[in-house]
């Protein structure tokens, strides 16, 4: 007597045990589950904050698949529409923001700029503007995402308002 080996995946199929392709796909099932429930996790998350900001957009809606959100609903204005596609972006994870909201009240956009290692507010209004006193304005178009005007980061995506 003693311990016999066979091999798992071989013989007839009674209903023991799981084969290496039934555990695989199980594995699987389950890893998409879990990554569909960090997502929605992540979309009721992301929605609370451009509320709490806020942010008005009526019938918001976020979806998260892979590193793509797509952002839809009615921004009041191209300011709020701008504002909530930087909430949902600098947020770690997502690559890309696919804004499909539409604007109740049309203007031209805004340019973007992305935060990089010794940027400051200053310097970048010294960039886009001419005039690193200019600085307030980023901040202001900034708000309420950011709240101090030293407090930026590289990889944060800015909103760069066009000035008169």
């Amino acid at each position: 007597m003693g311990l016999f080996s066979f091999i798992k995946n071989a013989g007839a199929k009674i209903g023991i045990g799981k084969s290496t392709a039934e555990e695989a796909a199980e594995k699987k099932a389950e890893a998409a589950a879990a990554v569909a429930a960090a997502n929605k996790k992540a979309e009721t998350s992301l929605k609370e904050t451009v509320v709490d900001l806020g942010l008005e957009v009526e019938g918001l809606d976020i979806k998260i698949e892979g590193e793509t959100a797509t952002v839809t609903g009615k921004a009041k204005d191209q300011t709020t529409r701008e504002k909530v596609r930087l909430v949902v972006g600098n947020v770690e994870g997502i690559a890309q923001v696919d804004d499909q909201m539409e604007v109740e009240h049309k203007e031209p956009e805004a340019q973007f700029h992305t935060v990089v290692s010794g940027d400051t507010l200053s310097k970048i209004a010294k960039k886009f503007y001419g005039n690193a006193m200019k600085y307030p304005v980023i901040f202001e178009a900034n708000k309420p995402m950011l709240k101090d005007p030293d407090k930026i980061y590289p990889g944060q995506v800015l909103r760069i308002p066009n000035v008169d």
